[in-house]
């Protein structure tokens, strides 16, 4: 499949997902706004295109990872206004259902189809090839693309139709943020009693209090003080909105998905669109007068 292949999007998603086609014996075409981006994927043996236009000229599949809606659908027009050889994209970006089949139109007015295939499991999952990827889109480009989106993890199959995925997305991330924002607070009000922040976490991992926040975000990102989990609250933020959005659309109350963005919200007013996702545990510290750090936190 050499040069069949592009990957648009090189960011901290990206960039690994790009490397694990490379690491699969593929050379898939890429390009980033960031000529630094690129020139780092080219040292990995990627080739690279100038433009949206000459890559699409050069490949049939095309892969996007990209922050926004409103990115990925200026990415959509771009490709399906070129000439040239794509037949699919793979969309492995967060769009919401509204803008997945907007982009679907996009691309089916130009003969290209359209895999929608977003992601989970973060960076780390990403550079492991341990992503769970839900996958909806036409069976014939589906077959295709299958084992290429194996490299990046365990692939899901959800629906025929582009969108579906995009649900599933949402509901995940909606359940993941509020895991982390109720684990944030009970870690806060238990530092207030004067509860030691690693054992807390051996317990709730021991329990019935175990999510994914307390196996993984809070020991790893929290208790360090590091909090860089490598998701900004600004994108965590966008995800929310976008599922309360389709919610709402549906009928549907989000009672406790609105309270999650209201943290979320606040975090990033306090410390900015960049600030991690794990920093939503902060303003609840600093209301509450604690910090919530374990031992590594407190021998460094």
């Amino acid at each position: 499949m050499k040069d069949t292949i592009g990957f648009v999007g090189l960011g901290n998603m990206g960039r690994p997902m790009a490397e694990r086609l490379i690491g699969a014996g593929h050379s898939p075409v890429v390009y980033d706004r960031s000529q630094a981006a690129m020139a780092e994927l080219a040292t990995a043996g990627a080739p690279t295109a100038a433009t949206l236009e000459e890559l699409a000229e050069r490949v049939e599949t095309i892969f996007l990872s990209l922050p926004t809606p409103e990115v990925v659908l200026a990415v959509g027009r771009a490709i399906a206004a070129a000439p040239g050889r794509a037949k699919r994209v793979v969309d492995l970006s967060t769009t919401g259902p509204k803008s997945e089949m907007e982009l679907a139109d996009i691309l089916n007015g130009a003969g290209v189809a359209l895999v929608d295939s977003p992601v989970s499991g973060g960076v780390a999952g990403a550079r492991k090839g341990l992503l769970a990827l839900m996958a909806a889109g036409p069976s014939a480009h589906f077959t295709v693309v299958e084992p290429l989106l194996a490299a990046f993890g365990k692939v899901i199959r959800i629906a025929e139709e582009p969108g579906k995925a995009q649900v599933m997305k949402l509901i995940n991330n909606i359940c993941s943020a509020a895991s982390l924002a109720i684990t944030s607070e009970a870690m806060v009000m238990g530092a207030k009693a004067g509860l030691d922040a690693d054992v807390m976490v051996e317990v709730l991992n021991a329990g019935s209090g175990r999510t994914s926040a307390s196996v993984d975000k809070i020991p790893r990102f929290v208790l360090p003080g590091s909090f860089d989990f490598g998701f900004a609250i600004s994108l965590s933020l966008k995800d929310i909105r976008l599922c309360l959005d389709e919610a709402e659309r549906l009928g549907v109350p989000m009672m406790v998905g609105n309270a999650v963005r209201m943290l979320f919200a606040v975090t990033k007013a306090d410390f900015g669109p960049d600030a991690d996702m794990t920093a939503v545990i902060r303003p609840l510290e600093r209301w509450a007068g604690v910090e919530v750090r374990g031992r590594a936190a407190r021998e460094a």
